[in-house]
């Protein structure tokens, strides 16, 4: 907790991340703040922000951009929505008006704190120890909600490499390495020995550097833990394929590699009692499942096209054939109406056969003389409220509103009328 004061509250909007409708709402700066902006912005340790200075990101500190989600918190209780930094300030989103020069009692949502310094300092941690030891250089870097990813300039890590990498990192977390915080001016030489992308070019003042104790030293602005022991372990979760040779490697740290187990014990618990089997015969129980499951599958298919034959049989042995037949079932798929089609023959007949969940979306298919296809088809599509294309006497496509098959038969049905009006 941190006591400060608001400086100024203006109305604003705030677009949720996860898109909708904006929310009403106010951005607050204050004097100080203790809650990690946006975009970046100062760290002191202790504080997280700190130092005097209406509002700014850390006065006498480093702007360099940081790709560390936002802090979340208490502005007296208000709840802050997001924090973002607007040039040396940071501005606090929060849904109710704060009283400028008020003094005010803010609050950090410490859970969410500790895991995004958890999760940078583990960053920081692999992509030194990735260059050490097989000359990866990371060229960017992204903490999701759920797992973080580096970006390597590599376009091939071997399973050996990210095993040795993970062996590496969690025995310097065992050695409790320290992790400092320290400030350099802007023109000291040493700046060149630092790792770094650069400065903005909004920068001005000192140059905040995090170290970690004879491992690396690098350019930051984000929140971090003051130990190697605070990240309790990390797990490398595997490579993916990046952008043009490079590769991308995922990882946890820390709290998210307890979570990640507890999950998937979760799912463990409930494959066991699923499977009626051990966790050791789980991926066997389910090779087996999905071998019957395709064997199911091709007999359904065969009994459908069956059924598809015996359908238009029926049909064509009336002594009468009616000029429109009408056919819909719930289980099929485009083969089993076009089976029907090609059995019963569309020179003399107009069909419509639907297939899918009357309630739901699903298939459809008129089928007929070529003039009466080619005209009634895409009416057709537009009362289901869907989509076909046709070609030679066969209009099919997809069908949103099921529900509507009966005005698509009166259609066909006056239409033919027309056509044959003794009929």
């Amino acid at each position: 907790q941190f006591t400060t004061r608001v400086v100024s509250c203006r109305a604003a909007e705030l677009r949720p991340e996860g898109g909708g409708e904006p929310l009403r709402g106010f951005q607050v700066v204050l004097e100080d703040t203790i809650l990690f902006p946006e975009g970046g912005g100062q760290v002191r340790a202790g504080l997280g922000w700190a130092g005097p200075g209406r509002g700014r990101v850390g006065a006498g500190g480093t702007d360099v951009p940081c790709p560390q989600p936002d802090d979340r918190g208490l502005i007296g209780d208000v709840p802050v929505l997001r924090v973002t930094r607007r040039g040396a300030e940071a501005v606090h989103f929060v849904p109710a008006a704060l009283e400028p020069g008020s003094e005010v009692l803010l609050s950090l949502d410490w859970e969410r704190r500790f895991d995004h310094m958890q999760q940078h300092s583990g960053q920081h941690l692999i992509s030194a120890i990735a260059e050490q030891m097989f000359g990866f250089k990371t060229t960017s870097w992204e903490l999701g909600r759920q797992r973080g990813v580096i970006e390597l300039d590599t376009p091939l890590v071997t399973a050996e490499q990210v095993e040795a990498l993970e062996k590496s990192v969690n025995e310097k977390i065992r050695d409790r390495v320290p992790v400092t915080v320290r400030e350099l001016a802007a023109d000291d030489p040493e700046i060149e020995t630092v790792r770094s992308r650069g400065l903005p070019d909004d920068h001005v003042g000192p140059v905040r550097v995090v170290d970690i104790e004879g491992i690396d030293s690098n350019l930051c602005c984000g929140t971090h833990v003051s130990n190697l022991s605070d990240l309790q372990v990390i797990k490398l979760l595997g490579m993916e394929k990046g952008k043009k040779n490079k590769t991308n490697l995922v990882f946890l740290v820390g709290n998210r590699v307890l979570k990640s187990i507890e999950q998937s014990h979760s799912t463990e618990k409930a494959l066991t009692s699923l499977l009626k089997n051990g966790p050791g015969e789980h991926v066997e129980a389910v090779k087996r499942l999905q071998s019957s499951v395709k064997l199911l599958q091709k007999n359904n298919l065969n009994l459908l096209r069956d059924i598809a034959v015996l359908i238009a049989r029926d049909f064509k042995s009336k002594p009468t054939p009616k000029q429109l037949f009408v056919l819909h079932r719930k289980e099929g798929d485009s083969e089993f109406m076009n089976i029907i089609a090609n059995e019963i023959g569309t020179e003399e007949t107009l069909l419509f056969l639907t297939v899918g969940d009357e309630k739901e979306a699903g298939l459809f298919l008129l089928a007929g003389p070529v003039e009466a296809v080619e005209n009634l088809g895409p009416r057709v599509a537009e009362l289901l409220g869907g989509k076909g294309a046709g070609k030679r006497g066969r209009f099919q496509g997809k069908a949103a509103k099921m529900s509507r098959r009966g005005e698509v038969q009166a259609l066909l049905q006056e239409f033919l009328s027309h056509q044959n009006p003794g009929a």
